[in-house]
Formats: structure tokens, C-alpha cells, sequence
């Protein structure tokens, strides 16, 4: 049975290491569904979130893997129940002034946020997880999406214990 895994990786801040890591699945055959990469408070320091759908016992040999490479730090397989995770995204939507209020209404609904306002159309940005953002976006499909821009997913574990390697 195949389950989607969210991976937290600390790695060094040094070119290479991306491509390295994403080889390293792809090697394996699986499709990564995720990927967000950024700085951590740590300096030199990047946190990869992954997020996979593979077969439990193939992760785990990745994992193995992934630890071998000399610029991974720490991997962290973040438990749906004891994590947050969030992901980004950017929608246009045409709202001319005769549907306006009613996409307004929509994206006050799911806490999103109008950035950018033209005549025929509005951007909206939107953070949530992917159900949430799925469920944005059939809200306001039949006003006429014109262009999406997603993020990939990022993760941290609940309450004050941390992932990094000297906290």
C-alpha cells in the first residue's frame, strides 16, 4: 500500500546538494510530489521538505541513503499528527465588477488574501494545506481561473523540540 510521507532534511548550503538529493530518488523510481527548499536558523544550513508517495518499507531504505550523503545532517519523517504543514499558492481569477463581490466573499471564506486588483481580475495568495487549497480552487472555478502558482509543501514537528542538530 502506497502512503504519502513528508521527509524534513537539514542539509549543507552548498550547490550540488539539491540535485543530489532528488537523484537520489529517482534512482529509486519514486515521483516526488513536494519539494520546498529554504534557510533555516542556522547558517549553512537548508531545510528540504519532501513529500513522497512510496511503499513503507522502500522509504526507509532511502532514507538510509540519504543519511549516507556527506551534506545531509538530520532527516526527520514528519508525523501527520505532530506536524504542521503548509503550502503556498498564488491564483488568478477573472472577477470583472459584475462577479466581484462574490469572489470576494469566497476568498474571505478561506482566509486568503487579494493582492493584486485589475479591472478584469484578481490574485490571490492562500496558504493552507493542499485539501484546503483544492477545495479554494473548486470554489472558484466557475468564475474563470487564468493562472495558479503553487509552492511545494514545508513542515515542522508540534511544540518546542526542534530538528535542528545543536538546539
Amino acid at each position: 500500500m502506497s502512503t504519502t510521507h513528508t521527509l524534513s532534511v537539514l542539509v549543507e548550503d552548498l550547490p550540488g546538494v539539491l540535485a543530489r538529493v532528488s537523484s537520489l530518488f529517482s534512482r529509486r523510481g519514486f515521483n516526488i510530489e513536494s519539494l520546498a527548499v529554504g534557510p533555516t536558523e542556522l547558517k549553512g544550513v537548508s531545510r528540504m521538505t519532501i513529500m513522497v508517495t512510496v511503499d513503507d518499507f522502500p522509504l526507509e531504505q532511502v532514507t538510509k541513503q540519504l543519511n549516507k550523503l556527506i551534506n545531509v545532517l538530520k532527516i526527520v519523517e514528519q508525523d501527520p499528527a505532530s506536524s504542521v504543514a503548509r503550502e503556498l499558492m498564488l491564483i488568478k481569477v477573472r472577477s470583472d465588477s459584475a462577479v466581484r463581490s462574490e469572489v470576494l466573499e469566497v476568498v474571505n471564506l478561506f482566509r486568503a488574501k487579494v493582492i493584486d486588483v485589475s479591472p478584469e481580475s484578481l490574485t490571490i495568495e492562500a496558504t493552507g494545506t493542499s485539501e484546503k487549497l483544492e477545495a479554494l480552487l473548486r470554489m472558484l472555478d466557475p468564475y474563470g481561473i487564468r493562472e495558479i502558482a503553487q509552492s511545494g509543501a514545508v513542515a515542522l514537528g508540534r511544540g518546542p523540540k526542534s530538528m535542528s542538530t545543536n538546539r
